[in-house]
C-alpha cells in the first residue's frame, strides 16, 4: 500500500478540484470563496479516501461489484486500477445491467467476461448468474461501488440487493463505498407494497424517488431484515465525506448511456415513466432524457428524429421518424424534481388514450402499482394522485429516517 499517502494528497487536491462540487445557491457571488468554505462543501465520495478503507482489505482475497462509475480522484482514476496497483488481492468484479464498463444498452445480456484492460474475470448479478454462490465463497469481503440515481427503477439498487443476500448467505464482509444521490433532496411518488409489482425496476418497498445514499439504502435492507428468510448482511458503510440530502451533485461520470448530464440525471425519474409507453424520451438523440415526443403533431412543435447512437441502438422509440414533443433541454437542472406533468399533458393530448399504454405491465412495475395507470386513465389530476399515495409515503419518510447518514434536506 506504498501509494496510500499519495492517494491521500489527492483526496486532498480534490478540495480545490471542480469534480462532484456542491451548487447550493446558484445565485452567490462569483468571487473566489475563502478555503475553509471551500473545505466545508467540497463532496468527497468514499471512493476518494483510501485510508479509510484500504486497510479493512489487507491480507484478504476481495471481490468487487463496479463500473465505470467506480473511479478514484479528481483524474477519475478506475476503482480496479487503484486496488491492484496497492496490491489488493482482487479475484474477480461483478457488472451490473450496463456492464463493467457501461457500455451495454438497458435490458441487454450482461455475460461472464473478462475485462480487456485488466485480466480481471468478470461475472454479471444482472438477470442472475448460476455460478455466484461459489464466486462470493471465493473471497473473504466484497466491495460494492456503484453510483446510483436515486430513482427506484435504476436497477443498480438491485444489484446492491443481490450482492447483500450473496454475502448474508455465505457470512462475507461488504464494503460499501458510499456515492452522493444526485436526487436525494426528495422523496416522492408512489411506495411499492404489493409483492406482484416487484421486479427489476421496483425491487424494494421503497418511494419512486427514494432519498437515499446506496449506503443508506444498504442499512435499511438490513435493518428492515428484506433479506432472504430475514437475514443480515454484516455491513461496513464508508460515508461521503461533506454530503447533505441538500447538497447538487454533477457526476464526475455518467452511470449509464442515457444518462449523459445532470439535467437527464434530474429529469429521469419523471420521464421514465414513459418506457411504459412508445412516446420516445429522446433515445438515439444526443438528448435523452431530455426531449419527449412522439410521431404525431398534436403533441408539440419541437420535432427530433431519433436514430442510433452508442449504447442507444436497439431500444429507441420512434427511430427514423420526427418525433414532435417538448424540448426541455433549457430547463435548470437543479430546480428539477418529480413531477407527473409530463405524462398527463401527453396523455392527455393523446387522440386514441387505449393506445398510450403501450407496455402497461411494464408501467406498472416502473411505478410499483398499477394504481397510476388507472388513475391517469380515470383523468385524475396530479394534486389527486398525490394525495392517494401520501399516507404510505409517510410512512416510508418515517422509516427512511432510521437510517440515514447525512443531514437531511429541507
Amino acid at each position: 500500500m506504498g501509494n496510500i499517502l499519495l492517494y491521500s494528497a489527492i483526496v486532498g487536491l480534490l478540495l480545490t478540484s471542480a469534480c462532484g462540487s456542491t451548487k447550493k445557491n446558484a445565485s452567490a457571488p462569483s468571487s473566489a470563496p475563502d478555503v475553509e468554505s471551500v473545505k466545508q462543501e467540497t463532496i468527497i465520495p468514499a471512493a476518494d479516501q483510501l485510508t479509510a478503507y484500504l486497510p479493512l482489505l489487507k491480507g484478504k482475497k476481495v471481490g468487487l461489484m463496479g463500473n465505470q462509475t467506480s473511479v478514484v480522484g479528481p483524474q477519475n482514476e478506475h476503482l480496479v486500477d487503484v486496488l491492484l496497483r496497492e496490491k489488493v488481492d482482487l479475484k474477480f468484479g461483478f457488472a451490473p445491467e450496463h456492464g463493467f464498463r457501461g457500455d451495454i444498452e438497458r435490458g441487454e445480456k450482461v455475460s461472464n467476461d473478462v475485462d480487456s484492460k485488466t485480466g480481471l474475470p468478470l461475472f454479471t448479478l444482472y438477470g442472475g448468474n448460476e455460478k455466484q454462490d461459489s464466486i462470493v465463497q471465493s473471497v473473504d469481503v466484497m466491495i460494492f461501488d456503484l453510483q446510483d440515481v436515486g430513482a427506484r427503477f435504476y436497477t443498480y439498487i438491485t444489484s446492491l440487493h443481490r450482492v447483500m443476500e450473496l454475502c448474508a448467505k455465505h457470512n462475507k464482509e461488504l464494503i460499501v463505498l458510499d456515492r452522493p444521490n444526485p436526487c436525494g433532496d426528495q422523496v416522492d411518488g408512489p411506495v411499492r407494497k404489493d409483492d406482484k409489482f416487484k421486479s427489476n425496476v421496483s425491487y424494494h418497498k421503497i418511494a419512486m424517488v427514494h432519498g437515499l445514499t446506496v449506503g443508506e439504502l444498504a442499512k435499511m435492507i438490513n435493518g428492515e431484515k428484506w433479506l432472504e428468510n430475514g437475514r443480515q448482511c454484516k455491513l461496513t458503510v464508508v460515508p461521503v465525506q461533506n454530503y447533505t440530502h441538500d447538497s447538487m451533485y454533477d457526476l464526475p461520470v455518467i452511470p449509464s448511456p442515457s444518462l449523459p448530464n445532470h439535467l437527464s440525471v434530474r429529469l429521469y425519474s419523471s420521464l421514465c415513466l414513459f418506457e411504459g409507453t412508445d412516446i420516445s424520451v429522446g433515445r438515439g438523440t444526443d438528448w435523452p432524457f431530455q426531449v419527449v415526443g412522439f410521431t404525431d403533431p398534436v403533441y408539440g412543435d419541437f420535432t427530433f428524429t431519433p436514430g442510433e447512437k452508442a449504447g442507444m441502438s436497439k431500444h429507441v422509440e420512434g427511430k427514423g421518424a420526427i418525433n414532435y414533443g417538448l424540448d426541455l433541454r433549457g430547463l435548470d437542472a437543479d430546480k428539477q424534481k418529480f413531477t407527473l406533468k409530463y405524462i398527463l399533458d401527453f396523455y392527455n393530448k393523446m387522440p386514441d388514450k387505449s393506445k398510450f399504454f403501450a407496455r402497461a405491465e411494464f408501467f406498472d412495475k416502473l411505478a410499483g402499482t398499477d394504481e397510476l395507470r388507472k388513475q391517469i386513465i380515470a383523468g385524475k389530476t396530479e394534486e389527486e394522485i398525490r394525495a392517494s399515495w401520501k399516507p404510505e409515503l409517510d410512512s416510508y419518510k418515517k422509516m427512511r429516517s432510521k437510517y440515514l447518514i447525512y443531514p437531511e434536506f429541507k
